[in-house]
């Protein structure tokens, strides 16, 4: 009766928690309310422009702090649409838009210009003063943040430099010099004398290219003063897109393709929606390769470089790890221009990026969440403040899951690309000659740009691009190697080191000369790669530095040289390699043949590293604190209501029997039997076989051995005593079941001893030399598990189950995916582990395997017993005790044709 009663009082407790869950009042849903409004900007004001935007009210009512939220290149206010409606949800009013030249928005591109895109920031800025549902500071000043990735990003900081209205910004993934982006120099020369991206150029340029029209009235592509249908208002038309339509004068096409198709013309073609200096400007510099100082200037002008001082509010900078567009030195520079006006500022590499990588959508938009939250709504303590840097690092992969796990490491100060501390690596390796071929051609490959981001450049999606794609070009490099690390290294911040350049003495064949001419230019690209040996070098990021180097007449040319910024570790045993191409895919590079001589002017390499950053210790997510009471009640009434262990859950006469299991029997949910009323005893010593086709029913019966699922009826008993789940006679075995799964950051030494420590027993009872010893991994132990080959993970897992040297050693399949070789080595130590008085038992379909591992078999088929007995016996057709004489092979074949 107590017993009934507890388990009642449990289902009460369950409907509770399940009605309180489904009744737990929701958020209100948000609804985007679509707007045109129409802007004046353009040098001398006197362009008109109507832009296409949606308004999110904050989920609740009332005023709320308001969020201007920017797209990406070559997208529209639709790229931004799930994230407005969550930042609306948690209680912002969030303005959305499409900027002038995307999407249905008139106009044409201007790069961000403080002339175009900037003055229609803050006419937004004016209209969101207007509405009701945003807080204000002061007449027409309301409380505002902006937040974007690329194209958006820049906007936001660009805003914040020209608006003094704007609170906060979070920009992602973007640039500080958009002319050292296009034309970079890892030699300090600036985008004068950079080398010219050409692979990104393109693309990005493309992303603004032409896009069908539907006639007179219809988008355009110049939009602006000549458009007759714009509204009279300045800035707040009010108008919806139903009325005054994105269909009708001034508006964005006709999607039910009534109005008719206009040809494009050759400016179209040519120059897309940019504004013609632009396109003038791009046509000029991806003619020459080279940038021009009219180039310079216009994107210096849509870049934070040209507002020193002026970007005083909060910042937080998340820049992306995998990202050859924008790579991390832009986030360096605009967090040391804002943090030198005193506004607090806060970086964030993450695993993203132009190049590919997680994205981590869920992570970033915590951290803007945070962001505004501190800043917009004041709220005290939020946003993580003691994090001023922070960096997404490998945590390899949900045991559960299998998914991969970023963990992230902080620091309560940014240290800049030179880190807090640095090492100096020594480098080895003579002067090289090294040839860039005719034409440029072949290319090296440092990435593949544009592979990671083809949906438009706003950032995230992964693709080839952040697959770590290299391959250097032979004849066209020169590389310098360390010696093996002793110990790990993190490299946190850009890495330098000296060159050296000087003409090669001469070149057979070709009509060109191999010398360059007094002052000539040689254009190489520097990496640092990960070597170890057996695998192919890593290049972290798929990251490459370009550099322009004058190479005197008769002399050679120095230049020291930042590295690209990554966070990476180099394991111990492991290499640096710094590498000099003449070639990258996606640059622009010499076309005249030429062979120079490359060296080191200082045999070494400086890299930076942060001893300060932290990363959290690995845990369940915090939701996993709070699962539903019921989990607690229904574990107490287990509890309460366990089976008493007392006499009969132990037979003395079986303690030395390591396994008896007698009319196991275990069905499916459809009734059908897994296991069918299976009995057979093991012995001491013993190596014993579980062999049967797939569907046997060996690894039910495994998962039943180890406590892991309940028979149905039946018993298994191990050295006397009967299993149940917890049973402490499991201790004493040791298992594997359905493949292993390791940390793969981790040596596989670090592995075992974080599996040990899990089980809460003394690392004395480990016995770790014994297990090793017998499962033979040797040096490997302390390599990460990640350069494992699948024998070695095997055989870890196998170290991992002998862990304590339990008397019973329960491996399901333990050689699948193993080449021959990698089975013998397998076989010899589970035959060395039985002989020291201790039993395994392997389940198989393989009878090969079986015949060559073990002295018993059981033989199984849909669950039930076929017959079971020492392999010598069967192979031989004795009979075994009790059952009729026939030979295993003729007992395996007939099960292979059943099953078939």
């Amino acid at each position: 009766m107590q017993r009934r009663t507890v388990t009642w009082i449990a289902v009460a407790v369950v409907l509770v928690i399940g009605a309180a869950w489904l009744l737990w009042p929701s958020a209100p849903p948000v609804r985007a309310q679509d707007r045109w409004i129409t802007v004046t900007d353009g040098p001398r004001d006197d362009q008109r422009v109507r832009l296409d935007t949606s308004f999110f009210p904050p989920a609740g009512g009332g005023r709320a702090p308001a969020v201007l939220l920017a797209h990406g290149f070559g997208g529209s206010k639709q790229s931004v649409r799930e994230e407005a409606a969550r930042l609306a949800g948690e209680g912002y009013a969030v303005l959305t838009w499409s900027a002038r030249g995307f999407g249905r928005s008139g106009g044409q591109i201007a790069l961000n210009s403080p002339d175009y895109e900037v003055k229609d920031v803050r006419q937004l800025v004016d209209w969101l003063a207007r509405q009701p549902q945003v807080l204000l500071d002061a007449a027409g000043d309301p409380r505002v943040g902006v937040a974007g990735g690329s194209y958006g990003g820049a906007i936001a900081l660009m805003s914040a430099a020209h608006d003094p209205r704007i609170d906060a910004i979070v920009p992602q993934i973007t640039w500080y010099d958009l002319a050292d982006a296009l034309f970079p120099d890892a030699g300090g020369g600036g985008p004068e004398n950079g080398v010219f991206k050409r692979m990104w150029a393109g693309l990005f340029f493309s992303r603004g290219g032409p896009e069908p029209r539907s006639g007179p009235g219809g988008p355009g592509l110049t939009g602006g003063a000549d458009d007759p249908g714009a509204p009279a208002a300045s800035g707040d038309s009010g108008d919806t897109a139903g009325s005054g339509g994105p269909n009708g004068p001034g508006g964005s096409g006709d999607p039910a393709g009534t109005a008719p198709a206009v040809p494009a013309t050759a400016q179209d073609v040519r120059c897309g929606r940019f504004l013609p200096e632009i396109c003038d400007m791009y046509q000029r510099v991806a003619e020459s390769g080279r940038a021009t100082p009219e180039a310079v200037g216009i994107l210096r002008r849509s870049s934070p470089v040209s507002v020193p001082g002026r970007i005083k509010v909060p910042t937080l900078l998340l820049q992306g790890l995998s990202d050859s567009l924008f790579p991390l030195g832009h986030a360096d520079a605009n967090a040391r221009a804002v943090a030198a006006t005193g506004a607090p500022v806060g970086v964030a590499w993450f695993d993203g990026g132009h190049d590919g990588g997680d994205g981590e959508a869920d992570w970033l938009h915590e951290r803007t969440l945070g962001w505004f939250d501190r800043h917009l709504k004041r709220t005290p303590g939020a946003g993580d403040p003691g994090a001023a840097f922070t960096v997404t690092r490998d945590g390899g992969r949900d045991p559960g899951t299998r998914r991969p796990v970023q963990l992230h490491a902080t620091a309560a100060r940014y240290p800049g690309l030179s880190g807090s501390g640095s090492a100096t690596v020594p480098l080895r390796g003579a002067e090289q000659p090294v040839a860039n071929p005719p034409g440029g051609s072949p290319a090296s490959i440092s990435t593949i740009p544009g592979f990671g981001g083809l949906a438009g450049l706003a950032g995230g999606a992964g693709g080839l691009g952040g697959l770590g794609v290299s391959a250097d070009m032979p004849g066209q490099s020169a590389v310098f190697d360390s010696a093996p690390l002793t110990a790990p290294l993190q490299v946190t911040g850009s890495a330098t080191v000296k060159v050296r350049v000087r003409p090669a003495p001469g070149a057979e064949g070709g009509k060109t000369s191999s010398a360059p001419a007094a002052g000539d230019e040689v254009t190489l690209f520097a990496k640092l790669y990960d070597v170890a040996d057996g695998q192919a070098p890593v290049l972290p990021e798929g990251l490459a530095a370009p550099v322009r180097i004058t190479v005197p007449a008769g002399g050679a040319g120095e230049a020291t040289v930042r590295l690209p910024a990554v966070d990476h570790r180099f394991d111990a045993g492991h290499r640096l390699r710094v590498a000099f191409t003449t070639t990258d895919l996606g640059y622009s590079t010499p076309a005249e043949p030429a062979v120079h001589v490359v060296g080191l002017a200082s045999q070494s390499v400086t890299v930076p590293t942060v001893t300060a950053l932290r990363t959290p210790a690995t845990g369940p997510a915090w939701w996993t604190w709070a699962l539903p009471l019921a989990s607690l009640v229904v574990a107490a009434v287990l509890v309460l209501t366990g089976r008493r262990r007392g006499a009969a859950d132990h037979d003395p006469a079986l303690s030395d029997v390591p396994l008896r299991i007698s009319g196991l029997t275990k069905a499916y949910g459809n009734g059908e039997r897994a296991v069918d009323d299976l009995s057979f005893t093991v012995g001491q010593g013993q190596v014993l076989g579980l062999l049967g086709p797939n569907g046997a029913g060996k690894t039910t019966t495994l998962r039943m051995l180890m406590g892991l699922i309940r028979p149905d009826g039946g018993e298994i008993r191990i050295f006397g005593h009967r299993v149940t789940p917890g049973a402490p006679v499991l201790s004493r075995l040791g298992s594997f079941v359905e493949g292993p799964g390791f940390l793969p950051h981790l040596t596989g030494r670090a592995n075992l001893e974080l599996y040990w420590r899990a089980t809460g027993r003394p690392a004395e009872d480990a016995r770790f030399a014994e297990a090793l010893e017998i499962a033979g991994l040797g040096g490997a132990l302390d390599r990460a598990v990640r350069t494992y080959s699948q024998g070695m993970r095997q055989r870890l897992a196998i170290a991992q189950a002998m862990l304590g040297l339990p008397d019973l050693l329960v491996l399901d399949e333990p050689t699948n995916g193993l080449d021959p070789p990698q089975i013998r080595e397998m076989r010899e130590v589970l035959i060395a582990y039985a002989a020291r008085g201790r039993t395994v038992i392997v389940s198989s379909h393989l009878l090969a395997e079986v015949e060559q591992t073990c002295s018993h078999v059981v033989v199984m088929r849909r669950g039930r017993l076929v017959t079971a007995g020492t392999v010598g016996d069967l192979l031989a057709g004795r009979a075994p005790a009790g059952g009729a004489s026939a030979r295993l092979e003729d007992v395996f074949l007939d099960l292979i044709g059943e099953n078939a």
